[in-house]
């Protein structure tokens, strides 16, 4: 098999381990890459993403690369779902050499870019996953935003009781279509909704099918990384109605309330989140949280390993490992901030991966309502 020689200052070698069963390979890659779906001329693409600027077409890129006829002819997937699905069985082998082909070619850059190279700016930047059979995230996982809407002597005590006692993870599940969007889209806030609050995460991408991983092993059944801003609606439901207590679907599952993006690092790139992970969440340009992975109540290892115990894990399914303090429910109560306005923008970054940079919009007011629609919050809540 046909080793593409590196001729670039940043390589890394790879060891191709799939799956039991398949044989390992030795590979260098010139230059790591991203992975992202992107409107160009009006298609939905999957593309590679360098030095998180240019976008290279991922199927017109093998079409280059099969011209050489040292190169058989392997089918490109026609969407992210499937690249993630076919990555360890073979088609990552196939993406290092289209990379090697593009850098090493100069094609990338200059007089000898190739036609379907393009700059960032210049197209639509899609979700990556167009879209997930599920998105779990992690509620209450890191010991800063434990209790903090009650201020700092209230949280200091629920991280401390929750340390001494972490229980098991708490996952509930994020709508896929209609709340998922890309970066640079709006985030709408619902009308009425007057209390949409902000949560920068990292979401992990699973690569293989899994149940019951361990923790130990879960690392073995990750694609890679992306951010992703769990954004929430803190109105609640209106009193009585036969309802008590908190709604999930109301606070979680508005439509645009699942940033995610701007692409994908694949794991081997990144590194251990657990070491390496550095979010970070802006609104207008202040800063509101920053975290890094210490203060995680369950690693992203144990909460793969809690969510496969209870439903299996497919090739795409997205597990965002919960926020820091800083939210929107605490800063408004201590006077620092408010919740999201019409006219805000949002930049949530993780280290190594990107920064998702999403305006904020309002809803004009629908027409028609029967009277069991969500209503807005002023009309139940009085502060």
């Amino acid at each position: 098999m046909r080793l593409t020689r590196s001729f670039g200052a940043l390589t890394a070698l790879i060891l191709l381990a799939g799956p039991v069963g398949l044989s390992a390979q030795a590979v260098e890659v010139t230059e790591p890459f991203k992975v992202g779906t992107f409107g160009i001329d009006g298609v939905t693409t999957v593309g590679l993403v360098f030095r998180d600027a240019i976008v290279a077409d991922l199927s017109a890129a093998n079409d280059l690369l099969e011209t050489d006829p040292a190169y058989p002819h392997i089918p490109m997937p026609e969407d992210m779902i499937a690249l993630i699905g076919q990555y360890e069985y073979g088609l990552k082998y196939r993406i290092y050499e289209i990379a090697n082909n593009l850098v090493d070619g100069g094609r990338l850059t200059g007089s000898t870019r190739a036609s379907f190279v393009h700059d960032v700016a210049d197209i639509r930047t899609l979700p990556p996953i167009m879209y997930p059979r599920k998105v779990l995230n992690a509620a209450g996982n890191f010991y800063s935003h434990v209790g903090e809407g009650g201020g700092p002597e209230a949280q200091a005590v629920a991280a401390a009781e929750r340390a001494a006692d972490r229980g098991v993870p708490y996952l509930f599940l994020k709508p896929t279509w209609g709340s998922i969007i890309g970066n640079g889209a709006d985030i709408t806030i619902p009308y009425g909704r007057d209390r949409t609050d902000w949560e920068v995460e990292i979401g992990t991408v699973i690569g293989r099918t899994a149940k019951y991983v361990t923790s130990a092993d879960a690392q073995d059944y990750v694609f890679g990384y992306m951010v992703t801003i769990d954004v929430s609606d803190r109105g609640g439901r209106p009193p009585g109605n036969r309802s008590t207590g908190g709604d999930w679907f109301v606070g979680k599952g508005h439509d645009t309330f699942a940033p995610q993006g701007p692409w994908i690092v694949p794991k081997e790139f990144y590194g251990d989140p657990m070491q390496n992970l550095r979010q970070t969440l802006s609104v207008g340009g202040q800063i509101l949280q920053e975290a890094r992975a210490g203060d995680m109540i369950h690693s992203l290892w144990e909460l793969i390993e809690y969510a496969s115990s209870i439903n299996t894990l497919l090739p795409g399914d997205v597990i965002n490992g919960g926020t820091s303090g800083g939210t929107g429910m605490a800063v408004v109560q201590t006077g620092a901030a408010q919740w999201l306005q019409p006219g805000d923008v949002v930049e949530a970054t993780v280290d190594g991966i990107g920064t998702l940079r999403m305006p904020v919009v309002g809803e004009d007011r629908p027409a028609g309502d029967t009277g069991v629609r969500l209503p807005p919050v002023n009309v139940y809540r009085n502060q």
